[in-house]
C-alpha cells in the first residue's frame, strides 16, 4: 500500500509518504508557508521513497478542524493530485490525527479488569482562536482509534468532560489556549496534558492507510471540510463583540 499524505490544519505544516508500512515525514512550524512548503517535500519524499506519483494507492488528508486556510490548502492539493491520477481519498480527522500520538497502555483483563485492548480516554483540542477550541473524544479498541464524541468548536470555560472516568489524557494546543483554561479547569482528572502538541502527517497517513483497509475511501469531488463554525471567517465587528462577551 503506497499512500501521499497532507496535514496543514494547523501552524504545522508536515507531509508523508507511507509504503508497506514505512513512513517518510517532512514536519516543520511554519506559520504561512504551508503552500510553499508542501509540495515540493512529497516530490521530495516520493523520490526518496523510490515510487511515482502513479504508484500512489490513494491520497490522504487532514479534513480539520483547525485553520480555514489550512484545511483549504490540504483539500485543494488532494484533490488535485488525486483527480489527475484517478485515485481516491482518504480524508481523516484532524483531532483523530492528534489524538492517535497517545499510544495504548498495554493492559491485560486481569491486571484492570477491563476489556484487553481498552486505552485510556483521549481529549483532543486545538486552540481554535477567538476564545475557542476544537475538541474530540477518542479511545483505543485493540488496534483502532476511535471517536467517542463528536467534534465541537467551544469556549475552553464551558467545555464539559463526557463521563466520570479520572484516567483521562490530554493532547494538543486547546489546552495551552486562553491562558490554558481547558488544563487547569479539568487536571484533577487528567493524568498527563500534552499542551504542545501538533498533528503530523506520519500519524495521518497510518490512519489513512488503516482506513484504506477497511475501504473507507471517498472521490475526490466528494470531499468536505470540517470548519465547525457557521462564520469562519468573522468580521473584525464580530471579532470585538465576541471577545467582549467572554
Amino acid at each position: 500500500m503506497k499512500l501521499l499524505a497532507f496535514e496543514t490544519a494547523t501552524e504545522a505544516c508536515s507531509v508523508a509518504v507511507y509504503v508497506d508500512g514505512e513512513v517518510r515525514e517532512r514536519f516543520e512550524v511554519a506559520p504561512r508557508r504551508h503552500a510553499e512548503l508542501a509540495l515540493p517535500w512529497a516530490e521530495e519524499l516520493l523520490a526518496e521513497a523510490g515510487i511515482a506519483r502513479a504508484q500512489l494507492d490513494a491520497i490522504a488528508l487532514s479534513r480539520g478542524p483547525g485553520a480555514f486556510t489550512g484545511v483549504r490548502l490540504a483539500i485543494a492539493l488532494a484533490q488535485g493530485i488525486a483527480l489527475a491520477l484517478d485515485r481516491p481519498l482518504v480524508p481523516v480527522s484532524t483531532l483523530a490525527v492528534l489524538a492517535s500520538q497517545v499510544p495504548a497502555p498495554r493492559v491485560t483483563a486481569g491486571e484492570c479488569g477491563c476489556d484487553v485492548g481498552m486505552a485510556h480516554a483521549i481529549l483532543a483540542a486545538i486552540d481554535a482562536r477567538m476564545g475557542e477550541v476544537y475538541t474530540g473524544t477518542f479511545v483505543h479498541r485493540g488496534d483502532r482509534l476511535e471517536a467517542t464524541s463528536a467534534e465541537a468548536v467551544v469556549a475552553p470555560a464551558d467545555y464539559a468532560l463526557p463521563g466520570a472516568d479520572d484516567d483521562w489524557v490530554g493532547v494538543g494546543t486547546g489546552f495551552a489556549a486562553a491562558d490554558g483554561v481547558l488544563a487547569a479547569r479539568l487536571q484533577e482528572r487528567f493524568r498527563r496534558v500534552d499542551a504542545q502538541a501538533l498533528p503530523h502527517a506520519a500519524d495521518l497517513a497510518r490512519l489513512a492507510a488503516d482506513a484504506l483497509r477497511r475501504g473507507e475511501i471517498i472521490a475526490p469531488e466528494h470531499v468536505e471540510p470540517a470548519y465547525l463554525r457557521n462564520n469562519v471567517a468573522l468580521t473584525l465587528e464580530e471579532q470585538k463583540a465576541l471577545r467582549a462577551s467572554r
